[in-house]
């Protein structure tokens, strides 16, 4: 008897799937159920049974396996809690405190109930491996040891599981299909998909390294960098390369890299630029030890904080912030810098404690109050936040700054060479310092260039703004520089490698211009994808040629002439075809013009309207004539009712100036129109394009489709993809054009 399993796609029942899977319930799976609802099992005389818990029991009744759930009064109550326990690991701010609960529990159990495993332990071993990423990066460290070597002892012993995670475990943890088995289930046209796949392997063989330079005393095998983004926002194209550099420089010196989220400011930071991060970062195609949160040295932080208060090299101080900062700024020394160390630890119990007169206060280190570099004239150590953290929650009230914090997980974690931008060149003196005090050794900084490109802003709080604000859809906005927006936009993430790796570790401050970056883009994708036909809806002009076949037929052409992998498509041959307004008012009378991969024709007639507008054209085929001697070449569609409708989207840069001053308001240069949609119509083999593929659209450029076919009276979406040239943005405007 099989089973059949309905769920909503976007969050499939893990522990319902894997439970069958184990103990060999035949299911078959329908993910269409709406988003939110219950998951629900169809029995075959038309019964029901709805929700996790419920299926999960049902399953164990069922199974092949015995003793999954039907055991003692005990034993089966005690499976019970642990299936009210199994949601927690979805809760972001509780998901360690759980890890750690389990993992203590799991000192002296091998199985969560009794002495065999129930389904208890695929409840809590689904809701672990749901978290995708997350729980992958703390099972490949040693941080939760009993709970690692449960989980890692299930999935040995019921090898199934993998093909579980595999299928409804995605990137980053969501619960949705991975972007692998996604392809698999809707892509049919093989050698489309593999056009598409295929443009970076082409472009790899030829990529230039980048201009060869030294680390500062670095030993082959020994060298350990880290890329540590703040989790407020997406990476965008500057944290790239970053990213980029840290796997150069681990690769040259046979070295290593781990990933570092610096999530020391709670009222910016969530679960959702974790993962989104972590989706980039796998997307770049970094390669890293291990990930780590400065978060897990909250404790070890707080500790160095106190004993720098205990040495005297850190005072707690309740200065207003806006009179610190004009003190910092003139050299004065704040009134508590000479406290006494008891009066600083009774203080900075109180900042711990999150009391009215803690919050009052901060911890500075006694650096140098006269020092021309400002930062280090006693910089802010911690500060007072009520926000719960989106790890750990609300334990703390107390939080570490970035420079005391980067410093400290530096030289704890064993880096051996931190890669900053040049803008933090001032803060250098201010990290060695703190790491003097610390008691460790230095750390080598290696600066390199900040990334800065034309009419772009990379402030991730300016960028927070337009999203905020609804001026674009959201980080993934072809628009914004991030890293999944200019995906989105069509470009190949090798073209950015590229582009990046050919500035090399240069410190030469400067500004790029985007043509270079997209004209990479198009060395990539032009030698290897596919060519398509479309012609712009409004006023498209018939032209109906009287010697042209009275039956239409079809021809099997190649999608692109220089390339058979990119497959082939049918082009149907008509007596009236559709061209562009603009080609149709170039032509005159009695003038030769060619129809691409077709043939020639002789205008004959040119009807218009009493306002002068082109309405239809009159011609013969001759197709004996000459492409050479032509001055117009045609692109052209059938009249047939199989052409698909198509939103041709094209944009232009979200503020109107190249660079900003520092002093310059960006609102004040935003641009208000950076969206055109231009209705248009395609060949029907369009309908077989699938979300990401890249296309040319013949004498009108390169587009990446945003949304496939669905339905005739739903368009394809198209995003015009960049070339290179320097070119009018909004090309494709036509008058009345949908704008934003």
């Amino acid at each position: 008897m099989e089973l059949k399993l309905s769920f909503p796609a976007d969050s499939p029942p893990l522990a319902v799937i894997a439970a069958a899977k184990i103990a060999g319930v035949p299911i078959s799976t329908d993910p269409t159920l709406t988003p939110g609802s219950t998951p629900i099992i169809h029995i075959d005389n038309g019964q029901k049974l709805r929700g996790n818990f419920v299926l999960l029991r049902y399953i164990s009744r069922v199974a092949n396996i015995p003793d999954l759930y039907q055991r003692d009064a005990c034993e089966s109550s005690q499976i019970d809690e642990w299936l009210e326990y199994a949601p927690i690991f979805a809760s972001g701010s509780q998901f360690e405190e759980a890890c750690g609960y389990v993992d203590g529990y799991l000192l002296q159990h091998t199985f969560l109930v009794g002495h065999s495993l129930s389904i208890a332990d695929i409840a809590v071993w689904s809701g672990l491996a749901g978290t995708g990423k997350r729980w992958e990066s703390l099972r490949s460290s040693k941080k939760y040891q009993n709970l690692a070597r449960w989980f890692n002892s299930i999935l040995t012993e019921y090898g199934v599981l993998n093909e579980v995670t595999a299928t409804y475990v995605g990137k980053k943890g969501s619960g949705k299909p991975t972007a692998s088995k996604l392809k698999e289930q809707q892509v049919s046209n093989a050698n489309l998909a593999k056009v598409n796949g295929d443009a970076a392997d082409k472009e790899k063989e030829g990529r230039k390294p980048t201009s060869e330079v030294d680390l500062p005393d670095a030993e082959v095998g020994k060298v350990r960098l880290r890329f540590a983004p703040e989790p407020s926002g997406y990476l965008h194209i500057g944290h790239s390369k970053a990213a980029l550099l840290n796997q150069y420089f681990a690769e040259r010196y046979q070295g290593e890299v781990i990933i570092r989220f610096d999530d020391t400011n709670p009222d910016k930071e969530s679960n959702e630029f974790v993962d989104n991060l972590l989706k980039d970062i796998e997307t770049l195609g970094i390669k890293y030890r291990t990930v780590t949160y400065t978060s897990d040295y909250f404790p070890q932080l707080m500790e160095m904080a106190e004993k720098l208060i205990r040495e005297g090299k850190a005072y707690v101080d309740d200065t207003p912030r806006e009179q610190m900062q004009k003190e910092r700024m003139d050299g004065i020394e704040s009134r508590c810098r000479n406290n006494s160390v008891e009066e600083n630890l009774k203080l900075w119990k109180e900042m711990i404690a999150g009391s009215e007169r803690g919050t009052m206060c901060c911890v500075r280190g006694k650096l140098d109050m006269q020092d021309p570099n400002k930062s280090v004239r006693d910089p802010v150590y911690y500060r007072c936040n009520q926000t719960p953290h989106h790890r750990i929650g609300a334990k703390y009230k107390v939080y570490p700054t970035y420079d005391f914090a980067c410093p400290f997980v530096d030289a704890f974690e064993g880096i051996t060479h931190a890669l900053r931008s040049s803008e933090y060149h001032d803060r250098n003196d201010q990290y060695y310092w703190i790491q003097t005090d610390m008691g460790f050794s230095k750390v080598h900084i290696y600066e390199f260039s900040r990334l800065n490109l034309v009419y772009t802003l990379l402030s991730k709080r300016k960028l927070l703004w337009f999203v905020q604000n609804g001026l674009v859809e959201g980080w993934d906005d072809p628009r914004f520089p991030t890293v999944q927006g200019i995906v989105r936009r069509g470009l190949k993430i090798e073209a950015l490698i590229q582009f990046i790796l050919e500035q090399g570790a240069s410190k030469n401050l400067n500004l790029m211009e985007w043509d270079k970056l997209w004209a990479t883009n198009k060395k990539i994708i032009d030698p290897v994808c596919p060519r398509h036909t479309a012609v712009i809806e409004e006023r498209r002009v018939l032209l109906t040629l009287s010697n042209g076949p009275d039956d239409p037929f079809v021809r099997i052409v190649p999608k692109h002439k220089k390339y058979a992998g990119a497959g082939e498509k049918a082009t149907t041959y008509t007596k009236r075809i559709w061209i562009d307004y603009d080609d149709a008012v170039s032509i005159s009378v009695n003038e030769e013009v060619t129809l691409m991969d077709w043939g020639n024709a002789i205008v004959k007639e040119i009807q218009k309207d009493q306002e002068g507008n082109v309405t239809h054209l009159s011609g013969i085929l001759h197709l004996e004539g000459s492409v050479k001697t032509t001055k117009l070449k045609l692109t052209w569609l059938p009249e047939s009712d199989e052409l698909v409708k198509l939103s041709v989207v094209d944009f232009d840069y979200l503020i109107t100036k190249k660079k900003l001053e520092e002093d310059e308001n960006f609102v004040d240069v935003v641009n208000p129109c950076t969206r055109k949609e231009t209705p248009a119509l395609g060949d029907s083999n369009m309908r077989n394009l699938q979300r990401g593929d890249v296309l040319q659209l013949e004498r009108k450029g390169y587009f990446r489709c945003d949304v496939p076919f669905l339905r005739p009276q739903k368009p394809i979406v198209l995003f015009a993809i960049p070339d290179g040239k320097q070119q009018p943005v909004l090309r494709f405007a036509v008058p009345d054009g949908k704008t934003k």
